[in-house]
């Protein structure tokens, strides 16, 4: 099917500004904030808090935020639980530097067939019933790999406990449902970027584990075994807390509100139509395809890198690469700071180029570790690396939920596995045969990096513009997100929430055009 003039997948989207004027009407009293004593935060016209407290647990929109990361940090360290413990487990299972290679790519593999479904779960259902159910789902898995007795159970397994990670795309949708588009960015890299977190932590917890439950009087084998029970109740306790606590959106659950009437129930096809039609959703996959995908990639690789390399004990290896996944505590979060700040003096251009300069470091970086010869230049290069790339997803996810309001889930699920792609291509072209050594995959890993990051120079937005193109003439935001629902949808006020989202992201056009006027005729006073 042909895109037409004016539709969410084209660069020329909302130019034509022919649409009927009472399509893209917003009336005042329909829309103004709401500051009552209702919220423990301030709002916006979505409810959504336009404030971040970190250390509050104000409900909905903190308490949401802090059991949306810790389901996502548990989910993260079960599914790497076993990279700290390769050696021992493949002593005892007799692993194969290819069976390692494939459980790596099978522990990443998983979640891109979940989490493209996940998108569509919190579009329709909400994303506490998509989180809650997959973390239960997949606490058997977990308790599974206490029994592995072969390589093939073991790659297995890894790769049903990697389904778990497609509690990433329910934390970004849910975080995007709950906070105001100008901090969206140091809000989503907060979240994901502690939930992240668990990839470093379990590198640290694993290992300690295992020496506690050795000490006490375990057999090596044994106590690798025992150990994967600690992460399995983690994903019960974790499921429970997100079923009993959680919330959909600012004014309560999906569900309540759809039947209420106070939010429209919307058809899966339609959802999925303006997801894949829309040409920044596949450029936004590839981009977070090296970006997250080498993060999860040097996840599995870079404790055994630093223990074969520099001959470390396992011990000192785990806590060196421990440190690439804790530099989420900062790091993402610093990107989707820098992308909201960028946004701030530039709008969505400034949100581009903070991308682009961040992915790039860290490909940069990545290309020196793999030629590092000594353990505190390799160790260096490393941090940076990690800095760059943890960064650049925060970026990233400051973008995603300006490209639809009506498919964000599905984007979101789509961007989400095309980290897991990247991760699973990645690890299979230069981690899983004896082509090419660690070092050597990791240099090639960089170039790719560098590579598959000059695309974001072609996403345009109409409304706000390119890198290196300005905004397209008479485009408006209103036009940009009301184009997704046709005719009858409108006059049914469907597209009523799209309406004030795009209210609220007229702040993505910058400090240099942000005051400027709304076209005449685009946004009357009233309905």
């Amino acid at each position: 099917m042909a895109e037409t003039e004016g539709s969410p997948g084209t660069s020329m989207h909302g130019v034509t500004g022919r649409e009927p004027v009472l399509a893209f009407s917003v009336g005042s009293p329909m829309v103004a904030t709401d500051t009552t004593a209702k919220f423990d935060l301030p709002v916006d016209s979505e409810h959504k808090a336009k404030k971040f407290k970190l250390f509050s647990f104000g409900k909905p929109h903190m308490r949401t935020f802090h059991l949306s990361w810790i389901s996502f940090f548990t989910c993260f360290v079960s599914t790497f639980a076993a990279a700290p413990l390769v050696p021992i487990i493949r002593d005892n299972l007799n692993l194969t530097k290819s069976d390692i290679g494939n459980a790596g790519v099978a522990s990443v593999s998983g979640s891109i067939f979940s989490r493209l479904v996940m998108g569509a779960v919190c579009d329709l259902l909400g994303p506490r019933y998509g989180c809650a159910f997959l973390i239960m789902l997949t606490a058997p898995t977990v308790f599974c790999m206490s029994f592995v007795s072969s390589a093939g159970g073991y790659v297995a397994v890894r790769f049903m406990i990697g389904f778990s990670l497609a509690t990433f795309v329910s934390c970004q949708y849910w975080m995007s449902t709950m906070f105001n588009s100008k901090i969206i960015g140091l809000v989503n890299g907060t979240a994901a970027g502690w939930g992240n977190m668990g990839g470093g932590a379990t590198q640290l917890i694993m290992p300690v584990l295992y020496e506690i439950i050795k000490k006490a009087g375990s057999t090596p084998f044994t106590a690798w075994r025992i150990a994967f029970f600690i992460p399995g109740w983690l994903h019960v306790i974790m499921g429970i807390l997100v079923m009993t606590l959680g919330q959909d959106l600012p004014d309560g659950n999906l569900g309540a509100l759809q039947k209420k009437g106070t939010v429209a129930k919307d058809k899966f096809g339609k959802v999925l139509w303006y997801a894949v039609t829309n040409y920044r959703t596949y450029i936004f996959v590839l981009l977070y395809g090296y970006s997250m995908g080498v993060e999860l990639s040097t996840d599995n690789v870079i404790a055994e890198y630093f223990y074969d390399r520099f001959d470390l004990k396992l011990h000192t290896a785990g806590t060196i690469a421990a440190t690439f996944g804790m530099a989420n505590l900062v790091a993402r979060p610093f990107g989707g700071f820098a992308s909201d700040y960028a946004a701030r003096k530039f709008g969505m251009r400034g949100r581009l180029w903070t991308l682009w300069i961040l992915q790039t470091l860290g490909g940069a970086f990545c290309l020196l570790l793999g030629k590092a010869d000594t353990l505190p230049l390799a160790v260096t290069f490393m941090i940076i690396f990690s800095v760059g790339a943890q960064a650049a997803c925060g970026a990233t996810f400051g973008i995603i939920p300006f490209i639809s309001r009506r498919s964000l889930g599905v984007i979101s699920g789509m961007t989400g596995a095309g980290g897991n792609f990247g991760s699973g291509l990645t690890q299979l072209l230069f981690f899983t045969s004896s082509r090419y050594s660690t070092a050597t995959g990791l240099t090639y890993m960089g170039i790719m990096i560098m590579c598959c990051t000059l695309p974001v120079t072609v996403v345009h937005f109409p409304q706000w513009g390119s890198m290196f193109l300005p905004p397209s003439k008479h485009a408006v935001e209103e036009h940009y997100y009301s184009a997704e629902y046709d005719e009858d949808e409108r006059k049914k006020g469907m597209h009523q929430n799209s309406l004030k989202f795009a209210e609220n992201s007229r702040s993505e056009r910058g400090n240099r055009i942000g005051s400027a006027p709304t076209p005449p005729n685009s946004t009357p006073s009233h309905f």
